[in-house]
């Protein structure tokens, strides 16, 4: 294993990339505001012939996460397409007709189920649970869905994530995501179901979109991931087999303040398997 060195400039490390999958949120903007000279890095790649596919965890459909991005400012231009851990978890819903829902999550994200004529009730009669985030995730953490938790463990629910996140920021801050309230039910012995990063099928519909576009499918080594988050964007990329540029400015940017250079332990230490390159943000 080498060290690890940062990057300054998108465009050193394009060369034979013909498709990016870009994380959005951290990578494109921070929750309030969107990253300018991100988004013109991915506008430029694609006016270079490159295809750029975000994918996020958002557990929204793409069409309402592509009105969020607008209402940051961000161009459609610096994309050629959107797929979100949502619209895999309205997949789920689509196909157990039915069945009925208990969902958690903030008002925001009813799009989750919206025009699906999803059956709505209570945690005692559901069948499965959908998680999109926490009521309220300005002043709640995970702990306070403990004895939901164990009640749904009770009845043996699965619980669908469709926001494999712990954490994203908003802002200066770090908000807790569905993914705290998943790995919490599967810490007390409940079936969790993730879609999104890291787990394949995002990235397998990411890919056939790529391929769409491009007409023609593309060699996993001509693909670059990029993303600011180890345990979802660095770890998905290595699963799927594609390279990733790490952003040190997002959730994990107190461990890499000061730092220029990575050693091999430290590569290890952060990391597991080390990302093709680090940048601090990004920037053509």
């Amino acid at each position: 294993m080498t060290s690890l060195r940062f990057v300054e400039r998108l465009r050193d490390l394009v060369d034979g990339v013909e498709v990016i999958l870009s994380d959005i949120w951290g990578v494109v903007h921070n929750g309030l505001e969107s990253f300018p000279e991100a988004c013109e890095a991915l506008h430029t790649y694609r006016q270079r012939g490159g295809t750029v596919i975000l994918i996020t965890n958002a557990p929204r459909p793409a069409d309402s996460v592509q009105r969020q991005l607008r209402k940051f400012g961000v161009a459609d231009e610096a994309y050629d397409a959107i797929v979100s851990s949502g619209d895999l978890t309205r997949n789920f819903v689509a196909d157990h007709p039915g069945k009925k829902m208990f969902w958690i999550g903030p008002e925001r994200d009813s799009s989750i189920h919206r025009g699906l004529d999803a059956v709505m009730a209570p945690l005692e009669q559901a069948d499965y649970i959908v998680c999109t985030g926490l009521f309220d995730d300005e002043t709640e953490s995970a702990e306070d869905y403990r004895a939901m938790m164990l009640q749904a463990r009770e009845h043996r629910l699965p619980l669908i994530c469709a926001n494999p996140d712990i954490v994203v920021e908003r802002g200066d801050r770090l908000i807790y995501c569905a993914g705290a309230i998943a790995e919490l039910y599967r810490e007390l012995g409940g079936e969790a179901i993730f879609y999104g990063k890291p787990h394949r099928p995002i990235y397998e519909r990411a890919m056939a979109l790529a391929a769409e576009r491009r007409g023609r499918p593309t060699s996993l080594d001509r693909v670059l991931a990029i993303g600011d988050s180890v345990r979802t964007d660095l770890t998905g990329a290595h699963s799927f087999g594609i390279d990733c540029l790490f952003l040190t400015r997002g959730i994990h940017s107190e461990e890499f303040e000061g730092i220029e250079q990575l050693d091999p332990a430290s590569v290890k230490e952060l990391f597991g398997h080390p990302p093709r390159a680090l940048m601090r943000e990004l920037r053509w």
